[in-house]
């Protein structure tokens, strides 16, 4: 569980300067007191790309480490072609860096809608989490990256129905993507939302929650710090924005907020 607590910067295929040269970027997330970096190794629409620019993952997750980091792989299943989704992930959680070292944790984007029918889709997303949690050590954290509150419950939306109790064996740490930015604006309501989220997604799933918020760009003046706030409030055990490369000085501040107040807190125990 460690990977995933405190706060996080996502790094994903879009971003291809960051694979090309990742140190800067790392670095600047260490400066800014981040603990974990979270970032895409793959997706199940790349037909030629099992792990995305591998000289880049390995200087990545070298330099985390260097910099006191934990790194967190994540994948986009698409639940369609299950051998081949599974052979990516093993691929993720097998690679090696020149210096020897590994991904900490590994995280599952589950998201696609490839699968067209939410009860084929969830019973391929159930086989594929199955088979990934047995191929992995028992004490190897696994993380389910989910969709929010509205999205997973109401129709039309993107998962209604979602398994969240049906997947806890297999999964220690549920990831939901709140965005508020999707759902409206203004702190109160930011505040709320992120509340809402955490508590929804802990109770549906019964797992710690590492609350993602963002859209980092398309936040407006004081939500970061108001999703940062709430998702302290509720209890999350690390809080995070969508994603690096869009995140701008409000982002890492309200960040930095979390750290601060965690390590007042352990020193007042």
């Amino acid at each position: 569980m460690s990977a995933y607590r405190g706060t996080g910067a996502w790094v994903d295929r879009f971003d291809p300067e960051v694979y090309a040269n990742p140190a800067p970027a790392v670095s600047q997330m260490a400066a800014a007191g981040v603990h974990t970096l979270y970032i895409q190794t793959g997706n199940y629409k790349l037909a030629d790309t099992d792990v995305i620019h591998p000289e880049g993952l390995a200087v990545a997750i070298e330099t985390a480490h260097s910099l006191g980091m934990r790194v967190v792989g994540w994948y986009l299943p698409g639940f369609a072609d299950r051998g081949e989704d599974f052979r990516r992930m093993m691929e993720a959680i097998d690679f090696t860096t020149p210096a020897g070292q590994h991904l900490d944790s590994f995280a599952v984007d589950i998201e696609a809608t490839a699968i067209r029918s939410i009860a084929a889709r969830n019973a391929s997303m159930i086989k594929l989490s199955r088979r990934l949690r047995a191929a992995v050590p028992s004490r190897y954290a696994l993380g389910a990256i989910v969709p929010d509150e509205r999205s997973s419950t109401i129709a039309p939306g993107l998962w209604p129905g979602f398994p969240f109790l049906a997947i806890r064996p297999y999964y220690d740490v549920a990831l939901p993507m709140a965005y508020s930015t999707d759902r409206g604006h203004g702190k109160k309501f930011v505040y709320g939302y992120t509340l809402a989220n955490v508590q929804f997604v802990r109770a549906a799933m019964r797992r710690p929650v590492h609350l993602i918020a963002g859209i980092s760009n398309h936040l407006k003046a004081g939500e970061p710090k108001a999703a940062v706030d709430a998702a302290r409030a509720a209890h999350a055990v690390g809080v995070s924005f969508y994603n690096f490369t869009a995140s701008r000085l409000a982002e890492w501040q309200a960040l930095a907020s979390w750290s601060v107040r965690r390590a007042s807190l352990q020193k007042l125990k």
